[in-house]
């Protein structure tokens, strides 16, 4: 069955009229009243809805039932991920959203090839919350992950909020990633290509990032965020 997000107020038996990009995607779908598809907000389960009226630009649909259904991690990750150049960014969030990832938090690092500021800053967050909502409606997810304005690792540092933290690393002294165990959400620094440079994994240290490995071999910057959400689904 379709799904579709739909950010506003939902109840049984409610009739509205969906959200401009829902509204295209039924209609490239060539679906007809009486048609089902779900809906969900965001703000936890998901609800059948049937389609009323399929006008030149927008649908109208009746909500049906709600089921209280959830598919989220067991354990909440934050990425705070290095912002990567081209497409590799769309695909990081685009997958993390389909491993259950929490929150989003792209870094601008020393060694990002992609700066980013001003309204082009604004065109690329929406962007890749566009992606993320994408990809939680086909993954079945029924919460869609944030993805925070781009900041630098000594902004993020004023306002971070308390909590485990990791940081990706390949300096000596790291600990296993399946060594971390337990239940309470955790952020994981990630640096981009090239990595994080000394400064920056310096300042993490110092601010009670714990070093961690995925192991001997080097992952791409895209990749890496992945494997730990793996591991942590």
């Amino acid at each position: 069955m379709p799904r579709f997000y739909c950010p506003t107020p939902l109840a049984t038996g409610l009739a509205l009229s969906l959200p401009a990009g829902a509204a295209r995607h039924v209609q490239v779908l060539r679906m007809q009243p009486g048609d089902v598809i779900t809906l969900f907000n965001g703000e936890g389960g998901e609800f059948e809805a049937t389609v009323t009226r399929m006008g030149r630009s927008d649908v109208e649909v009746e909500v049906g039932a709600h089921h209280p259904v959830e598919r989220e991690a067991a354990r909440a990750v934050h990425l705070l991920a290095g912002i990567t150049a081209n497409e590799r960014m769309d695909w990081l969030v685009e997958k993390a959203t389909e491993l259950g990832v929490a929150s989003i938090t792209p870094l601008v690092a020393e060694r990002s090839v992609l700066k980013l500021k001003g309204e082009r800053a604004e065109k690329k967050l929406a962007h890749w919350q566009g992606v993320a909502v994408a990809a939680a409606e086909q993954c079945g997810r029924n919460r869609v992950p944030v993805v925070h304005a781009a900041v630098t690792l000594g902004q993020w540092l004023q306002t971070a909020p308390a909590g485990e933290r990791w940081v990706l690393s390949l300096s000596q002294g790291t600990q296993p990633l399946a060594q971390m165990t337990g239940s309470a959400g955790v952020t994981v620094l990630s640096g981009p290509e090239g990595g994080l440079s000394p400064a920056e994994e310096a300042a993490a240290l110092s601010a009670g990032f714990v070093p961690v490995t995925l192991g001997p071999r080097v992952l791409r910057a895209e990749t890496a965020p992945l494997a730990v959400l793996a591991v942590c689904a």
